[in-house]
């Protein structure tokens, strides 16, 4: 399975900013793809995920009314919709799927990764 996020950025605080998400190959192997985020000096941190069946999605609470996450399964695409940015929201936002887990899953349940965009917020 491959990913490629791209729609990174530069934008004003208070702005919004689209970013996307394609997969290729075998996605039928993986249940869910997650936006994931790293800044400078700062851990990995997940932001938010969402299931190719059924649309099920979560939120990290940083971001929670904020960000939409989103997916066209036609498409093999999934999209994070970023509003009220704020600067520290600046990061490089990564995609990665996941295959299918019996219990909540964790950034460590994440096997394929995208390359990253950075999405800059200016004060």
């Amino acid at each position: 399975v491959q990913l490629q996020a791209s729609g990174g950025g530069l934008v004003q605080a208070g702005g919004s900013l689209r970013i996307s998400c394609v997969a290729s190959g075998h996605t039928s192997t993986t249940a869910a793809v997650g936006w994931f985020r790293q800044a400078p000096g700062k851990e990995r941190e997940f932001v938010a995920a969402i299931t190719w069946n059924n649309a099920n999605t979560d939120y990290a609470d940083s971001v929670k009314g904020r960000f939409a996450i989103s997916r066209d399964n036609a498409k093999k695409m999934v999209f994070l919709q970023m509003n009220s940015l704020k600067p520290e929201d600046t990061a490089v936002y990564s995609c990665a799927a996941r295959p299918p887990t019996l219990r909540p899953p964790k950034m460590t349940d994440y096997k394929y990764w995208g390359q990253g965009t950075q999405v800059t917020v200016s004060s």
